[in-house]
């Protein structure tokens, strides 16, 4: 179940170029670290570590950046890679992690995805 700020949050970004997958109206998620990186950034955005729309902009300017440096049918292409970077770079904005730390967090992260 949502409540008023989950709902927001996804409806927010419903008919935009950074919307989330989704099938038969239901969000998509291949992997469980994908599904636990968008509950993070909704969480910590809920509880005020950084406004929603810092994180959509963050969205915006990763999936930008993708399309600038790769091919669109690039077959690389990870809707949820280009969600956790937009988080991971809230998350270093806001101070939730300093730059040792969100090196650690990438690692671990690329370890997971290999």
């Amino acid at each position: 179940m949502q409540t008023c700020f989950e709902h927001f949050a996804a409806t927010s970004l419903l008919g935009s170029e950074e919307a989330p997958p989704r099938d038969n109206g239901a969000l998509c998620f291949s992997h469980a670290w994908e599904r636990r990186a968008f509950g993070l950034a909704l969480a910590l955005s809920k509880e005020g570590y950084f406004e929603w729309e810092q994180f959509r902009e963050a969205l915006i300017d990763s999936i930008s950046r993708w399309e600038r440096e790769h091919e669109l049918d690039d077959p690389s292409w990870s809707y949820y890679h280009r969600w956790l970077d937009a988080l991971m770079t809230v998350m270093a904005r806001s101070g939730l992690v300093d730059r040792a730390q969100l090196g650690a967090i990438i690692g671990a992260t690329e370890l997971a995805q290999g």
